[in-house]
């Protein structure tokens, strides 16, 4: 089962990591320079950061998809009530179908 770490609470120095070898493979590893890491800024590119920039950056980058959750909520919250209602909807109709056919077949019996 995948465990998650807040890697901000841990003593540097003595960081173990698991280093991502292929799609579900990771091994273990140490970090050598725990003052400078490399951080995955998108699309393929890796940005050289100190610690406590990396730190600020991705602080930034939970507050930016935490705004970004919050201004699509109310849309996704509107969808899931159409589609309760769809649903709701179609079974309705999937029973009176399965009435009706019921039905038909005792007046032809």
């Amino acid at each position: 089962m995948a465990q998650s770490i807040n890697i901000t609470e841990l003593n540097l120095p003595q960081l173990e990591m698991l280093k991502n070898q292929l799609d579900q493979m990771y091994v273990p590893g140490k970090l050598n320079d725990v003052e400078h890491v490399l951080i995955d800024v998108g699309t393929g590119y890796y940005v050289e950061k100190t610690a406590e920039d990396a730190k600020d950056f991705f602080q930034r980058k939970i507050d930016f998809l935490t705004k970004q959750m919050e201004k699509i909520q109310p849309a996704l919250q509107e969808k899931h009530a159409m589609k309760q209602a769809v649903m709701e909807m179609m079974s309705q109709k999937i029973q009176q179908l399965t009435a009706l056919g019921a039905a038909q077949a005792t007046a032809k019996a």
